[in-house]
């Protein structure tokens, strides 16, 4: 990198981490000399705090929890150009934090996702490689593109990612509402292998494999619903109205040969689903030209932003 150097600002949000977060400061340290580095400590009850100081972090506390609410503070708070985001386990490679902000700036991207590469059967809990490929495989489907790992924690934003991202997650679901902000957004993005470590003895996990797969999965289709109105209420117009048609069908071939409608409840029933396809159709339809006025206005204030 030439000329003016970025305002680099390495976070980390933190819950009991006081195992791997003097490590992970030290790591970011050595990688990014220049760039100020924060830990957002989340109501820990050991020395997470105390071993941050120490080791040269400027610490600061989010008191709501959960990680979603720990980085819309840390956006919310934190000025800078660059922005590298990673957890406080010491499993992500803080040596490639410099390549990544690189790949950022020179392609002037708005994120860059450090996929994780670990040969390490330790590096993953269990059912975590499984459940990871079915819901970054999910989100493309529904999304026509992603990114080969969504729910890695390792990224990498430009300023003006940073301050047009809407975060409304709680938890670990923040990564995806992330991914498809971008992709809604159509931002120009990268994604570059990064080592995954196993995280060091005495450090324990936060994540509930199924708890949180399936708020991440909810997150998904909630999204979905959000980002593609017509597409979600239009599966269920169709649904509906095919129900509709096949349940006509017997009535219409008996008034034809009778002129008379014996199956009254039958008749209401299709008169009912035909109604709620109608709805849930033009449902969709309003909807759709809402999501169109909001997605407009989110690109506004991200184009209100420089590229990096």
């Amino acid at each position: 990198m030439t000329g003016i150097q970025p305002r680099i600002a390495v976070l980390l949000p933190c819950y009991n981490e006081e195992a791997a977060i003097g490590q992970t400061v030290s790591d970011f340290r050595v990688a990014l000399p220049d760039a100020d580095i924060y830990v957002y400590d989340n109501n820990s009850r050991d020395r997470t705090v105390e071993i941050a100081t120490a080791a040269g972090a400027i610490v600061r506390r989010e008191r709501i929890q959960g990680k979603g609410n720990v980085v819309r503070r840390m956006f919310a708070d934190i000025d800078a150009d660059v922005y590298v985001m990673a957890d406080g386990d010491a499993t992500y490679d803080a040596a490639s934090a410099g390549k990544l902000v690189d790949e950022l700036i020179t392609e002037k991207l708005d994120m860059v996702v450090g996929s994780r590469i670990s040969e390490a059967e330790l590096a993953y809990r269990r059912g975590h490689r499984f459940g990871n490929a079915l819901l970054t495989g999910m989100l493309g489907r529904l999304f026509g593109r992603s990114f080969t790992d969504i729910l890695t924690g390792y990224r990498v934003f430009s300023r003006r990612f940073v301050k047009s991202f809407p975060s409304l997650s709680a938890g670990f679901e923040i990564e995806t509402e992330i991914s498809v902000h971008a992709l809604e957004l159509k931002m120009p993005c990268a994604e570059i292998e990064t080592p995954y470590y196993a995280r060091p003895e005495g450090s324990i996990s936060k994540l509930d494999t199924y708890g949180d797969g399936w708020r991440i999965l909810n997150t998904i289709l909630t999204l979905y619903r959000f980002e593609r109105p017509l597409w979600f209420f239009g599966a269920g117009a169709l649904v509906l109205g095919l129900l509709g048609i096949v349940l006509s069908v017997p009535l219409i071939v008996t008034y034809a040969d009778t002129g008379l409608v014996p199956r009254m409840p039958t008749a209401i029933l299709v008169t009912g689903l035909i109604i709620l396809a109608a709805l849930s159709f033009f449902t969709g339809l309003i909807l759709d030209t809402v999501v169109r006025g909001r997605r407009e206005v989110r690109r506004l204030a991200y184009l209100s932003h420089p590229a990096p």
